[in-house]
């Protein structure tokens, strides 16, 4: 029975209930986290082969005779560009290798954005306005960096298969839209695949500003949880190249969740002149990034399909923990009407919808019981959600024992505080 349709006394008696039920559990003394889409240590393990790649003085050299351990080889290794190359679905020389974060890739291009222009353009620190577009919910990171440096951010709808691209086409003919952020593939925190026509319609944006750039961070590719239900999109940088707009995306992935969070590679796949724009910054910015950690990764890995391999592993491991969180929410929250909640297919968040105004208590009480969980607002630009309704749920780092602990907990809180909130009407 729906909560709203319930009469006071009865939603009375189940607020008693719940209450009960929660200083149980906060009795227990629980400490878990579910803050961050970190990997298991599990997850770790799967790769850590990759550190007994290199054994004699002749193993440090890459394909290109470039002792890996010397300065150089700027663009990245010949076998890093390669790998990389073929799980982003691109071409190598439409690659440059960095160290191990995409997030600081990002972070770089939009400071030389500020401080210097995109290729050739005003910089954006000499211009009166600078915004960007933000599909919400979204990832916090990106936000952050955009507030950070001061620039103006707008929120778009996450529809069912990717932002509101009609809201998006007459955005950008203003030119103080500079960019995007995306995560086309399995978004964080909803798990929303874009759909062909969604990314079709990106690649043939006809953006006012010249030094637009959609800014498309495919951290999920092959973060699948399902390897017989896999879900492919277009390429971008292909469709852009078709439709006359090769210089509109920067591409990111890298390995932070396939190989070692901290120690991983990351790449930019781009156009020829956005990488000669870039490779002119970071030839000032250093020598070479680390060479023996991408030579490591493309001896260990080699190609796709030995990752889609490595890949499934980590699926056997992540995927009874996202079917315990959809498991304790459908048993306890369906025909409730207290929330909703995505069915994602891939990446490592769930997203959770609760009643209007009770994200933020849901949160905070989660936090008194010992659950940590990503901050309520987190999911949108400058921490604020309008309609204090969307949570995000990591069940990565964490066992199967302790989510089902953590969503039973969850699942209280958020009943109770959705009776409270249907109390002070």
């Amino acid at each position: 029975m729906k909560y709203d349709e319930m009469d006071r006394n009865g939603l009375l008696e189940l607020e008693k209930t719940l209450k009960e039920q929660y200083e149980a559990y906060k009795a227990m003394g629980l400490k878990l986290d579910m803050s961050r889409g970190k990997p298991s240590n599990e997850q770790l393990d799967l790769s850590m082969g990759m550190l007994d790649t290199l054994h004699s003085l002749s193993d440090y050299m890459a394909s290109n005779n470039i002792d890996v351990r010397n300065y150089g080889c700027l663009d990245g290794l010949p076998e890093a560009k390669r790998l990389m190359a073929d799980v982003m679905e691109t071409r190598p020389e439409n690659v440059i290798i960095f160290c191990d974060s995409s997030l600081n890739i990002m972070y770089d291009l939009i400071s030389k954005g500020m401080t210097h222009g995109v290729m050739g353009s005003t910089p954006w620190m000499k211009l009166d306005k600078v915004k960007f577009l933000c599909p919400v919910p979204g990832y916090d990171r990106h936000f952050a960096i955009t507030e950070y440096f001061g620039i103006e951010m707008i929120n778009i709808p996450m529809l069912s298969d990717g932002p509101d691209m009609d809201m998006i086409e007459e955005l950008v003919k203003d030119e103080a839209v500079k960019g995007i952020w995306c995560v086309p593939k399995y978004s964080n925190p909803t798990g929303t695949v874009y759909s062909d026509e969604v990314v079709n319609r990106f690649a043939w944006l006809k953006p006012a500003a010249e030094d637009f750039r959609i800014y498309w961070d495919n951290a999920y590719n092959v973060h699948h949880l399902d390897f017989d239900r896999i879900h492919d999109i277009p390429e971008i940088l292909e469709l852009c190249e078709k439709a006359g707009n090769p210089d509109l995306v920067y591409k990111f992935g890298s390995f932070s969740k396939i190989s070692f969070s901290g120690s991983s590679i990351a790449a930019l796949a781009t156009s020829e002149n956005n990488i000669a724009d870039v490779l002119g910054q970071m030839k000032f910015q250093t020598i070479g990034h680390n060479k023996i950690n991408q030579l490591r990764h493309a001896r260990f890995f080699r190609d796709k399909k030995t990752v889609m391999e490595h890949m499934k592993k980590h699926a056997k491991i992540m995927k009874p923990k996202f079917d315990c969180v959809q498991e304790v929410l459908d048993r306890d929250l369906s025909g409730t009407g207290t929330g909703n909640w995505t069915r994602p297919e891939g990446g490592y968040f769930i997203s959770f919808d609760s009643m209007e105004g009770c994200a933020k208590k849901i949160v905070q009480l989660m936090k008194e019981a010992g659950v940590t969980l990503t901050n309520a607002g987190a999911t949108f630009p400058y921490g604020k959600d309008p309609e204090d309704r969307n949570i995000r749920l990591a069940p990565s780092f964490v066992t199967v024992k302790e989510i089902r602990q953590a969503m039973e907990v969850f699942t209280t809180v958020v009943r109770l505080v959705s009776v409270e909130k249907l109390l002070e009407k």
